[in-house]
C-alpha cells in the first residue's frame, strides 16, 4: 500500500537493491561496502538480497538510528549476519599505549 502517495515497499528494493549488488560484484575478495541510507530502505534491500517474500520484510523490524546490518555472500546467496546492531568494536591500541 502506498502511504502519502510514496513508493511501495517492493518499488524501493526494485530500485536500491540492484545497486547494492552492483557495487558489490566491483568490491575485491574479501572487500567491504558500507551503505548508509534510511532504516526503511536498508530494511527493504535486505529482504531483497535474502530473497524473501515483500510480507516478510516487516519481520526484520526496524533500524535504530546510528545502527547497522551486516550481510556476507555464502555458497547459497546473502545472509544476514547482524541487524540492527549498535556496539562498536573495542578499539585498537597503538604500539605506544
Amino acid at each position: 500500500m502506498r502511504r502519502g502517495g510514496g513508493e511501495l515497499e517492493s518499488e524501493v528494493a526494485d530500485r536500491a537493491a540492484p545497486v547494492v549488488l552492483r557495487h558489490a560484484e566491483k568490491l575485491p575478495e574479501d572487500g567491504t561496502l558500507v551503505v548508509a541510507s534510511h532504516g526503511g530502505t536498508i530494511r527493504t534491500t535486505i529482504g531483497r538480497l535474502l530473497g524473501l517474500e515483500s510480507q516478510h520484510w516487516e519481520s526484520l523490524g526496524g533500524l535504530t538510528n546510528c545502527c547497522w546490518s551486516v550481510l556476507g555472500e555464502g555458497a547459497r546467496g546473502w545472509r544476514l549476519l547482524e541487524h540492527n546492531a549498535g556496539t562498536l568494536p573495542e578499539p585498537v591500541l597503538g604500539d605506544d599505549d
